[in-house]
């Protein structure tokens, strides 16, 4: 009996993780939804069978580690050198608009400061996750435009995280030396380790001979970089998912082998990311709706706000920098989905007591919508000019 109590919430974790994301793919939509929706329908707020034990909760924080290290991991910082003309621009706007409707969204609804500036940080934030699946099956990938809203997506995901640093350690003050002093360490930490990669690769690697073992010591040596350097700079007061996303980033140009590259991946959306999305979904409270008046019109104000400041920064950022106003219209659309960070932000809010349940579930639901008709909006909004044209501003 207490082996099945102990096995039962793993085992529904991995079949609404393969049964309802095979559903969802049948249907084109995207497999976080599944995981999500699966979350909420398993979740003690619909059949009541699913609770997040011990052994899920740990899984679970390991996902949303995992979740912003693959993100870090997934953007290739020659990116900015490639596009960095315009780049700069188009990115703060896009984030610090979103970012002051946030904020003032929060305090409309009578939010502390503290919370609606977590409120606007969230509201900074992309989905590099959502965006180039999009970009490549509507042929932009290659372009300058597509260039552009990568890089701009990955800048404002880096953002978000930096002012959820400054953020937390200003309410929490967990630094052990002066908030100047410790962005200090961090960037001389990031540098430092940027250089010392190869050779910690290669101490790792160096007495093995036979290549599979060879293999299997390097993917080994990436997760010891991972977690050391996430316990590294969580004790200099660092919250875990910002330590992850720049272990990742660090490692982002270094790891070339595509079947490396290919294994990480398996493992982490193969279980631990899946666990972080149904745990979220299984925590979503949405009997918030009818235990609380104005939830639903805060969830409204939340998802328009969010998408209508996105659209219209994205729309004047791309203008501004000298693209067409279709163009600039896909530009805003593409910034529409609101996923990994957002969740990660979030949750993390939340699981520190800043963030109030109706916001989370509001969150929650940002991110299935945003998820949803965001691709559908790129397809709207894609030029019907041949590829080689949205090239031109390459000259």
């Amino acid at each position: 009996m207490n082996i099945m109590q102990e096995f039962f919430p793993f085992f529904l974790v991995l079949f609404v993780g393969v049964f309802f994301s095979d559903i969802f793919r049948r249907l084109h939509m995207p497999w976080v939804i599944a995981l999500l929706l699966g979350g909420i329908l398993i979740g003690p707020d619909v059949l009541g069978i699913f609770e997040v034990d011990g052994t899920i909760k740990f899984i679970g924080e390991i996902g949303l580690v995992f979740l912003m290290f693959m993100a870090g991991l997934e953007t290739r910082l020659s990116t900015f050198k490639t596009y960095r003309k315009g780049l700069l621009i188009l990115a703060l706007l896009n984030g610090l608009i979103p970012m002051a409707v946030g904020i003032g969204i929060g305090v409309f609804f009578g939010y502390s400061l503290t919370i609606s500036i977590l409120i606007g940080i969230i509201f900074v934030s992309s989905s590099i996750a959502v965006v180039i699946p999009s970009l490549e099956a509507n042929n932009m990938i290659e372009t300058k435009l597509g260039g552009l809203i990568m890089g701009a997506a990955i800048v404002e995901d880096i953002l978000s995280l930096v002012l959820l640093s400054i953020l937390l350690q200003t309410i929490n003050t967990t630094a052990a030396v002066p908030l100047p002093i410790f962005y200090g360490l961090l960037v001389t930490g990031l540098i430092v380790l940027r250089l010392l990669l190869p050779k910690i690769q290669w101490f790792f690697s160096n007495s093995i001979q036979n290549s599979r073992d060879l293999f299997q010591q390097e993917l080994r040596s990436v997760f010891v970089i991972l977690i050391g350097t996430v316990i590294i700079f969580e004790l200099l007061g660092l919250h875990p998912i910002i330590a992850g996303f720049f272990a990742g980033l660090v490692l982002s140009d270094t790891l070339k082998s595509e079947v490396l590259l290919g294994k990480i991946r398996a493992i982490s959306y193969g279980i631990f990311i899946p666990t972080f999305f149904i745990i979220v979904g299984a925590e979503t409270n949405i009997s918030v709706f009818s235990q609380a008046d104005g939830v639903l019109l805060l969830t409204f104000m939340i998802v328009a706000g969010s998408v209508i400041s996105k659209l219209a920064s994205g729309w004047l950022g791309g203008r501004l920098i000298g693209f067409d106003n279709r163009d600039a219209i896909t530009i805003g659309m593409s910034k529409i989905p609101q996923l990994s960070t957002t969740l990660a932000v979030a949750f993390t809010g939340a699981k520190l007591g800043l963030l109030p349940e109706e916001l989370v579930t509001a969150m929650v639901i940002l991110s299935i919508i945003t998820t949803f008709v965001g691709p559908l909006f790129i397809r709207f909004s894609r030029p019907v000019r041949r590829k080689e044209t949205l090239t031109r501003h390459m000259a």
